[in-house]
């Protein structure tokens, strides 16, 4: 996509003036390439850099576990899990984060940049607004979890433990044999009654958090990490009761879902609000809340920050050819 020479001589001489020589200003119209790029980027290393907390935060979301697997904090988690099982046990089920990660991300940051500049456009021209920053999170969350959802009911089956399931292919396979495909949607509305205010709160705060630390919205690493920060651990603490039963809807836990007395599978989010009161009251809600906001924050940290870096990045790349296009067409004879 091409941009304006208007907007290309705008940018070039925004990161000229200024007292603080070290940044540059985030350019307002990047590219959907570029937020396409920078989002898969950001939602793979997201995803991989703190995979095995989120192993650990599906276990402890158990509602009935195995003696051996009932663990005190993560870290002793963590450490059992290795010594027990092996180093490489926490990241079982990573392969297929990976996949889905990136073209759902993509779609997500892609999907979320256009919808909150044409809604702040109308609401704030052009200013932030905070009613812009949740309806395009909500709507970018549609789209992401299409596409993750599937991945999710793989990576969490694989990540329990005593899992039945000796690779990738062999869950995808059993699955689809048994329970059929719809399975790999089985908590898609759960999925997303978690996650549309997930990622409302997450995006409302980091809009907010910027506003405040970054006003002028320069490329300035330490306030993307400190307000994807905060957006994670806000959102995640929040929504914790909604995981738990996207949880139990996507392993669907033999011990569990039979000392609830649930013959079949269990489907729909009323029922596995249900099912988990039944088996543990309001605490159980809250199952592994510490996991989750521990793995949230510096997960959301990463993912802004390696967002923010790529989207200037690829940025003020296309800007350089631009002007590199626009001198050659000044030098050549007419």
């Amino acid at each position: 996509m091409e941009l304006r020479s208007e907007t290309v001589l705008a940018s070039l001489e925004m990161s000229e003036v200024g007292s603080d020589e070290e940044y540059e200003s985030l350019p307002a119209h990047a590219s959907l390439g570029t937020h396409m790029t920078a989002g898969a980027v950001a939602g793979v290393l997201e995803h991989t850099v703190m995979y095995p907390v989120d192993s650990v935060k599906t276990r402890m979301q158990s509602l009935q576990p195995d003696p051996k697997a009932q663990y005190r904090s993560v870290y002793s988690a963590l450490k059992r899990i290795v010594r027990t099982e092996g180093l490489l046990r926490p990241l079982r089920g990573l392969n297929i984060t990976v996949l889905g990660a990136g073209p759902a991300h993509a779609l997500y940051f892609a999907c979320y940049e256009r919808i909150k500049r044409s809604l702040s456009d109308v609401i704030q021209n052009g200013g932030n607004s905070h009613i812009a920053n949740g309806v395009a999170g909500s709507v970018a969350t549609v789209l992401h979890d299409a596409f993750m959802n599937p991945a999710e009911v793989v990576k969490q089956r694989m990540q329990m433990y005593n899992s039945p399931y000796r690779s990738l292919y062999d869950c995808v396979l059993t699955v689809s044999r048994k329970e059929g495909l719809a399975a790999f949607y089985r908590s898609y509305s759960t999925q997303l009654t978690m996650n549309i205010p997930f990622q409302a709160v997450h995006f409302i705060t980091y809009e907010f958090m910027q506003e405040h630390f970054n006003p002028q919205r320069e490329y300035r690493p330490e306030t993307h990490i400190l307000s994807g920060a905060a957006a994670g651990a806000v959102s995640a603490a929040l929504t914790t009761p909604l995981d738990v039963c996207k949880t139990l809807l996507n392993t669907q836990e033999n011990v569990a879902l039979s000392s609830a007395h649930v013959s079949g599978h269990l489907s729909g989010m009323v029922n596995a609000l249900r099912t988990v009161y039944r088996l543990g009251g309001v605490p159980a809600f809250f199952k592994g809340a510490r996991a989750r906001v521990i793995y949230q924050m510096p997960s959301t940290a990463i993912a802004w920050s390696v967002y923010e870096f790529f989207k200037y990045f690829l940025t003020q790349q296309e800007l350089h050819i631009q002007e590199l296009r626009r001198d050659a067409r000044k030098a050549s004879p007419t």
